[in-house]
């Protein structure tokens, strides 16, 4: 048996449904995740897995490599070696990180109660818990440069959120700015050059920040999404640095005792649901 087999067969084996937030029922003969499991997490067929781990397959893609890794909860450390067996080059230091260690993971899985969400530098979104996507729609609709935040942002007229002047001015600043933070800190990043280079082109107010020059990172802001099945929320958003990884981790909460809270305490209940009155 190859490398690459021999490691995707023990790392499935060591991951249990509880960890990926599947349903324990049933009888299992062994712990850790099924090949069923492990292909409907990773986006891909159950008989590709099994010919993976069988070593009758060979090459695997990197974006099938960075899938397998979120899926089987690897560290930095095991995502490479996983890259390195499969034949493929781990991810450049000079691109954008994409990977989610378990440790992140679990935080998003385990803080339920607060709208959440997992965000490359670039402000692409990789994850996210159901009542974030309860708050803003469910990001698996958008494929590509959709699901980029400052793409949308800049080019999807705010799509159902409010800011006050200040924050209006103060959000738009910083996403600019950090996405300029970004390109210096990963050169080599093709997907990263080519958003800016259509943001340039597509978006004037973009290309006015952007020859501001401007060098910052995106802390915090304030806004009403008024588009939830519960009415208008007014939410904090507070961004957090994952050290190690520059990965950010978005989190929304709202002042205690408002309707807000009421509100989201309601799509707690109903998730993705319409509500009806």
């Amino acid at each position: 048996m190859s490398e690459f087999a021999s490691v995707l067969r023990s790392w499935r084996a060591r991951v249990t449904p509880a960890d990926v937030g599947l349903p324990v029922g049933g009888h299992r003969r062994a712990p850790g995740l099924r090949r069923e499991e492990l292909a409907a997490l990773a986006g891909i067929s159950v008989d590709y897995i099994v010919r993976l781990e069988q070593g009758r397959a060979t090459n695997p893609s990197p974006q099938l490599l960075g899938a397998l890794a979120v899926a089987l909860r690897l560290t930095d450390g095991e995502r490479d070696h996983l890259y390195r067996v499969a034949g493929a080059a781990p991810p450049s230091r000079g691109m954008v990180p994409r990977h989610i260690g378990p440790g992140v993971q679990r935080i998003v899985d385990r803080l339920s109660d607060v709208p959440m969400a997992v965000f490359t530098a670039s402000h692409d979104i990789l994850l996210w818990n159901p009542l974030w996507a309860a708050v803003n729609g469910d990001p698996s609709r958008f494929v590509g440069i959709e699901r980029n935040l400052v793409w949308r942002h800049f080019t999807s007229d705010h799509d159902g959120i409010e800011y006050d002047a200040q924050h209006a001015e103060e959000f738009a600043s910083d996403l600019a700015a950090d996405l300029r933070s970004a390109v210096g800190r990963y050169p080599d990043d093709s997907g990263l050059a080519h958003l800016v280079t259509r943001l340039r082109a597509e978006s004037p107010e973009f290309e006015r920040r952007w020859a501001e020059a401007r060098v910052a990172e995106h802390r915090s802001s304030r806004k009403t999404v008024t588009g939830t099945p519960a009415g208008p929320i007014t939410v904090d958003c507070d961004v957090l640095a994952v050290p190690g990884s520059d990965l950010r981790i978005v989190v929304y909460t709202v002042a205690a005792g408002s309707a807000d809270e009421a509100r989201l305490d309601l799509l707690r209940v109903t998730g993705l649901q319409t509500l009806s009155v």
